[in-house]
């Protein structure tokens, strides 16, 4: 690469684009657009940015069947409550014809809008990408009348396919917001121990099916100052990932309070993971905090291991008791168990692959960039250490799994 390399100038990449492109808020008010998308609409810059998108090109008047306008936005809208991209049929949308009011101009656009999200997983802006297909609907050619009915039919079995994919959104739709609340009721706030500091966070997968399989637990265990928290995660989403979730959660909570150690309290739980569809695969990690004697028991059923954090910084990764996912032992052998030391001001961090695992990428550079992570933000008080690791280790569009993140002060 050349030593006289500089950053891009995004802003002046932005009006280059070729195509018609606008940033709008999620108010649909116009933050920006570039010089091709004025040329094309025939608008100057302070005819469009700051205004309402629908201000500056309303419907037809003249054609009260028109639904251009109501189809962008509503596909607008969808963008920013789900974030994710939605790329339109084929529509109608006459534009008033500039400096002639009341004289419209029938034209044809092709679009989609993208979400640009925060830190914080939540819509910022909105790009609308178009591009205007008049001309080619147009141009018939020798065969006007041929080619005339199969426009229409074209047109027709976008706007058809495009219904159902909007019925198919809202269906998907229903059912992320009953697993979301099914999985808020059945998992545990992280106040009912009260005995250490504690933050825990779960973040839903962008995408209307991609949520509901990991789990967390914090658990007060009976004799002296002890505590069992541990994450898991069931393969699949939707509904039926989030009915496994909750069976396992508390099979595993239950199994904690009368284990003697973190590997029985698995072993229960995988066997009882044999009888429950859908529990397929799932994976789990179960930790005992003993505050007393400063240890810290720990075992894994497949899982990825927990991060101990030490007061000097050194991160221990404790991944000295694993074994295979909770139902894929079909012999009795006991799961295997270990032991580490802790000295007061540790972190513990417990979470789900949706944290470190990326595509086409080896999972030991997750689990490195989570270790700096933690050791960097170790003095921060536990909320903020969770705030700051989810936002350094999740993509800025949002990750395609669920993630769940515990954080104790020890």
């Amino acid at each position: 690469m050349s030593d006289s390399f500089t950053d891009p100038d995004y802003g002046a990449v932005f009006q280059a684009l070729p195509g018609m492109v606008a940033l709008l808020t999620p108010e649909l008010v116009y933050a920006d657009v570039n010089e091709e998308f004025l040329r094309m609409a025939g608008r100057r810059r302070e005819e469009v940015v700051g205004r309402y998108l629908f201000d500056v090109f309303p419907d037809n008047p003249n054609e009260p069947a028109s639904t251009g306008m109501r189809n962008l936005a509503a596909s607008l809208r969808r963008v920013v409550e789900t974030g994710e991209r939605d790329a339109m049929a084929l529509q109608r949308y006459d534009v008033e014809v500039p400096g002639r009011p009341g004289m419209w101009e029938e034209r044809y656009w092709s679009p989609c809008n993208a979400p640009v999200l925060g830190a914080d997983g939540k819509v910022q802006l909105l790009v609308h990408r178009v591009e205007e297909v008049t001309e080619l609907i147009r141009a018939r050619g020798p065969n006007g009348d041929r080619d005339r009915v199969l426009e229409a039919e074209l047109y027709t079995r976008a706007r058809e396919l495009q219904e159902v994919n909007d019925r198919l959104r809202q269906a998907h739709a229903r059912d992320r917001q009953v697993a979301l609340a099914l999985q808020e009721a059945m998992l545990p706030t992280g106040r009912q121990t009260l005995h250490h500091t504690a933050a825990v966070r779960y973040r839903p997968a962008v995408g209307a099916l991609h949520v509901c399989g990991d789990w967390y637990d914090l658990v007060d265990l009976v004799g002296g100052h002890r505590v069992g928290v541990s994450v898991g995660d069931v393969v699949g989403h939707g509904l039926a990932a989030a009915g496994v979730m909750g069976q396992l959660r508390s099979a595993l909570s239950a199994a904690s309070r009368v284990a003697e150690g973190p590997a029985q309290a698995l072993d229960v739980l995988g066997r009882y993971a044999h009888v429950v569809d859908g529990a397929e695969s799932a994976t789990a990690v179960a930790t005992f905090i003993d505050f007393d004697h400063g240890t810290l028991t720990y075992s894994s059923a497949g899982h990825p291991p927990p991060m101990l954090v030490h007061p000097d910084g050194r991160v221990e990764c404790l991944d000295k008791a694993t074994d295979p996912p909770l139902d894929a032992r079909p012999d009795p052998m006991p799961r295997p168990q270990a032991a580490t030391t802790f000295t007061s001001g540790a972190t513990l961090a417990l979470y789900t692959d949706g944290l470190v695992e990326r595509r086409r990428e080896d999972i030991d550079t997750g689990l490195t960039r989570l270790a700096e992570s933690l050791a960097r933000h170790r003095e921060d008080d536990p909320e903020t250490l969770a705030d700051a690791v989810l936002q350094e280790l999740l993509p800025p569009g949002g990750a395609t799994d669920d993630t769940a993140l515990v954080i104790v002060r020890l």
